[in-house]
């Protein structure tokens, strides 16, 4: 057995003797398995006060790491059956998202808006317009949280940082983390483990293979390679927001900020100032793991140092009213570790667009390299982007290690090049692969193989693939092919349509607009009355399940940011497209079997369980919108 440990527990303070247990979490201390050890003291027997608790856990999955990977790889794991441990080092969930950091999500939207994810970063964007009309950061940590906290296959612990790594053979038998808040040990044990932590922390720990800095051209033919390696990458970055007042307001900087001049300023625009700047940024010419401190308060002295030209330079006289309301203290992420996969995409992957048989998400975000210099260096463009002509899909085999046989990861750290990194990183994109390798997991388990054995099982890698599409992936060129989707063997017929939102696009196995020119939904007036979509089947069908998949408006952005240009043209609240009201209705010879009622819908992906029922016609019948006059439609799957 091989353990691979930190000093972690030595620079707690904590020898090596048992740890102390305290209350569990609502158990015994027996149920949690506490050791408690007597230590002597001038000849009489001393039990410590109780400070360190030790807590087992075995469960079926493991996610490390709290951002937008690791969410979609919890939610997509227990929402396939899978227990699973949710560990995360703060107390909040989203990572760079989170209130903590405040990026907004970007991802292939960048291409174009119709190709904005889906999936369970959708269902999270949709739940947070919907109740956060004031963008209020919190609310987006809020939904996060709710999600995991009500999902009872997940247990969450927060506040807890992963310091080692137990390994049998080419496994991962166990982690161990630590507690600040509840000073408690956790050990867990897992059939699988998800390093979603960005700095491919457990990955390290496991000894698993791993990459770091930038490629030479030699090592994959990427044109945009260096002519040799080196150990340097793209640096982190800090946020700030202020606030407009009826005053002047005053700033005076603090004596270790930063100072800086007009010129300073040649390839980094102070257009606004209500939410700055991503180009506040450093680290990338220093080890962003080790050095993390330094770098944090060397961008600090950044963040005071350019608040402090806007307001006191003199060629800002319109900030005078203006004053910080928020800054990080929590630096933004872009590189660090990226774990080695059996595949490792290139540069020439993202241009090339091809289409992976094992594709399980897809990325559209430019080449977007940041210089490693940042604000060390001025005079220099802090970035280079080259757009890409469409997304481009990303493989399975990207998404579990080469060298350990039971890890998977998702976000930053997968098995990508450091150019094709610049395009992989962002946050859209790491959400849709924690969907990705969550869902892969529990189909793994479900069905007896492992997760590395998918790819070479090709029909068990199309029933894969089939289950994230149904799930609301995306995937490049799939389509609706599930052979246990009852509606594909259905009439179509509708109470009315129009010209191009025919009812037959219900079951044409797109469930989005893909920048075809075609619509792929349903379309019926509303201004008319209430319009209902019906299946029908010559022979009568058990049902327990219909699912629908309805329009959210894609075609527009959907993120929180504190800048007020990225939250133009967005809806903040539910999306007008969205059918908000609407009935379920199932029948057998003509007899109404069951009705569903819903209202104030406002997800894209609505599946409604029932007790299973022969039926032979099923009617929806769309009654309301969010806005919309048409009620729109782009799929209705019926299970047993």
């Amino acid at each position: 057995m091989k353990n691979n440990r930190r000093s972690f527990l030595r620079n707690l303070g904590i020898g090596s003797g048992a740890l102390i247990a305290g209350p569990v979490l609502g158990f015994t201390r027996a149920e949690a398995g506490v050791d408690r050890t007597g230590l002597t003291s001038g000849g009489e027997s001393f039990v410590p006060p109780e400070v360190f608790a030790k807590r087992n856990l075995t469960t079926d999955f493991v996610v490390v790491g709290g951002g937008m990977a690791g969410v979609c790889a919890a939610l997509s794991a227990a929402r396939n059956g899978m227990k699973v441990v949710f560990i995360q080092n703060r107390s909040r969930l989203g990572g760079n998202a989170s209130s903590e950091i405040r990026m907004h999500i970007c991802g292939a939207s960048q291409l174009n808006q119709v190709w904005r994810e889906t999936g369970l970063l959708e269902e999270i964007l949709l739940t947070e317009a919907a109740i956060n009309p004031q963008r209020c950061w919190e609310m987006l940590d809020y939904v996060m949280y709710d999600k995991i906290l009500t999902d009872p296959n997940i247990t969450l612990l927060l506040d807890t940082s992963l310091y080692e790594a137990v390994k049998n053979g080419n496994q991962i038998e166990s982690i161990k983390g630590y507690c600040s808040q509840t000073e408690e040990i956790y050990d867990v044990k897992a059939q699988y483990f998800a390093d979603c932590t960005g700095d491919g922390t457990l990955a390290a720990l496991a000894g698993a293979d791993f990459m770091r800095g930038r490629e030479a051209k030699s090592e994959y033919n990427e044109p945009l390679g260096l002519e040799k390696r080196d150990d340097i990458t793209m640096g982190n970055s800090l946020l700030f927001q202020s606030t407009k007042h009826d005053k002047p307001m005053p700033f005076k900087a603090p004596t270790w900020a930063r100072k800086y001049q007009f010129e300073d300023f040649k390839y980094r625009k102070i257009h606004s100032w209500e939410y700055g700047y991503w180009w506040i940024e450093l680290g990338g010419l220093e080890n962003i793991v080790n050095d993390g401190q330094k770098i944090r308060h060397d961008l600090m002295a950044v963040v005071f140092g350019v608040w402090d030209y806007i307001k006191n330079s003199g060629n800002h006289p319109e900030s005078a009213n203006w004053a910080l309301s928020w800054h990080g203290t929590i630096p933004g992420k872009r590189e660090s570790r990226r774990i080695k996969g059996v595949y490792v995409l290139t540069q020439n992957d993202v241009l090339k667009q091809e289409n992976f048989d094992d594709r399980v998400a897809y990325g559209g975000w430019p080449l977007d390299d940041h210089l490693p210099a940042g604000m060390d260096d001025t005079s220099l463009s802090p970035f280079r982007s080259i757009p890409l002509k469409g997304p481009y899909s990303i493989p399975l085999r990207c998404l579990y290690s080469n060298s350990v046989d039971n890890l998977v990861m998702a976000g930053r750290n997968i098995s990508v090049t450091h150019v094709a990194l610049s395009t992989t990183r962002v946050m859209a994109t790491c959400a849709t692969l924690g969907q990705a390798i969550g869902t892969a997991v529990a189909f793994a388990v479900n069905n007896k193989i492992k997760v590395n054995e998918i790819v070479a099982n090709k029909s068990k890698l199309t029933e894969y693939q089939q289950l994230l599409l149904r799930q609301d992936q995306a995937i490049l060129n799939i389509k609706n092919s599930d052979t246990n989707d009852r509606a594909l063997l259905a009439t179509i017929s509708a109470s009315s349509e129009t010209d191009t939102g025919k009812a037959m696009l219900v079951i044409d196995g797109i469930n989005r607009d893909i920048a075809d020119g075609k619509l792929h939904q349903w379309q019926a007036d509303l201004s008319q009355g209430e319009q209902f979509l019906e299946l029908k089947w010559k022979k009568t069908q058990d049902l327990a399940l219909v699912e629908l998949t309805f329009d959210t408006g894609l075609n527009r952005h959907l993120r929180l940011s504190g800048e007020n240009g990225t939250m133009k043209n967005q809806v903040r609240g539910p999306q007008p497209e969205t059918i908000s009201d609407y009935e379920i209705e199932l029948y057998l010879k003509d007899k109404l079997l069951n009705k569903i009622v819903v209202a104030d819908n406002f997800l894209r992906k609505a599946d409604h369980r029932f007790d299973k029922v022969k039926v032979d016609r099923v009617r929806f019948v769309a009654k309301k919108t969010h806005g919309d006059k048409l009620a729109k439609l782009f799929e209705i799957r019926c299970y047993s």
